[in-house]
C-alpha cells in the first residue's frame, strides 16, 4: 500500500465534511473516488495533500504526513491538480511547469530542466511553450496543470475533476494520457470524477463517498451494482 488513511476527519463548524473515513491505495493502480456533490471528495483531496488539516492518521509510503504543509508533502512525492486550474496566467506554460519542477523532489538545476522539458513532451505540449497561459483553451490548461505536477516527480498523483468541461474528443484524449501516466511512469493516481463511465474505464478500484462517509468500495462494475450506491445517485425509490 501506498495509501492509509485511518478514521480521518474533517470538519467546518459543526458540518462533518469528512467524517472517520479509512481505506488503502495500492501502489500503481488507479483509484476512483465518486460521489453525490457536497460528499467530501475533493475536501477529501485537500487533506491528503495539506490544504486542509484533519483528524486522524494519513500514512503515505511508510511515513505520517499529518501536519505537513503542501509544498512539504509535494517533495514527500504527493501532487495534485485542481477542479478548477489553478495556473499562474501571465506566465507562459514552459514558466508554469518549471514552478512544479521548482518544487518537486529533486533540487539538482540541471535534473530541473530535464523533468520540465519531459513534461512537457509527455503531455503534447511542445510547440506552446511560449503561450502564455491566458490564452489557453480549458483543455490545455489542464494538460498544462497536469504537465507542472508530472515535473514535480511524484509517486502519487491527486487528480480533481480533470474532465471537467472537457468536449468528448478531449475526454478520450486525457482517459489516454491518464493510463499513459500509469503505464509509463508507474505512477499511483487517485482520480475523483463525476463520469461514472470514465471511472469504470480507468479504475481498478472505486470508492463512493456520501456526507464524508464511504459506503461502498471495490471493482467498478461491482460497486455501480451495489444497492446503496443507486439509492445515493437515484434517490430510493428509483432506486
Amino acid at each position: 500500500m501506498i495509501l492509509r488513511l485511518e478514521n480521518v476527519s474533517k470538519s467546518f463548524g459543526v458540518l462533518a465534511a469528512v467524517n472517520n473515513l479509512s481505506f488503502e491505495v495500492k501502489a500503481k493502480e488507479v483509484f476512483g473516488i465518486a460521489g453525490p456533490n457536497g460528499a467530501g471528495k475533493t475536501t477529501l483531496l485537500n487533506t491528503i495533500s495539506g490544504r486542509f488539516k484533519g483528524s486522524g492518521k494519513i500514512i503515505y509510503d511508510n511515513l505520517e504526513i499529518n501536519g505537513l504543509k503542501p509544498h512539504q508533502i509535494c517533495r514527500k512525492g504527493i501532487a495534485r491538480t485542481f477542479q478548477i486550474p489553478l495556473l499562474f496566467l501571465p506566465l507562459n506554460v514552459f514558466q508554469n511547469v518549471k514552478v512544479g519542477a521548482h518544487f518537486g523532489v529533486e533540487k539538482d538545476p540541471q535534473n530541473e530542466q530535464e523533468r520540465i522539458e519531459s513534461a512537457i513532451r509527455f503531455t503534447g505540449l511542445e510547440g506552446k511553450e511560449n503561450i502564455p497561459a491566458k490564452n489557453l483553451d480549458l483543455y490545455h490548461k489542464r494538460l498544462t496543470m497536469l504537465a507542472a505536477a508530472l515535473a514535480t516527480k511524484p509517486k502519487l498523483l491527486l487528480l480533481d475533476e480533470p474532465m471537467g468541461g472537457l468536449s468528448p474528443i478531449e475526454i478520450k484524449r486525457f482517459i489516454a494520457l491518464i493510463i499513459k501516466t500509469q503505464d509509463v511512469l508507474q505512477l499511483t493516481v487517485i482520480i475523483i470524477e463525476h463520469i461514472m463511465k470514465v471511472l469504470i474505464e480507468l479504475c481498478q478500484r472505486l470508492m463512493i463517498l456520501h456526507n464524508g462517509e464511504k459506503i461502498c468500495i471495490g471493482a467498478p462494475h461491482d460497486v455501480i451494482r451495489d444497492k446503496r450506491v443507486r439509492e445515493v445517485y437515484l434517490g430510493v425509490r428509483r432506486a
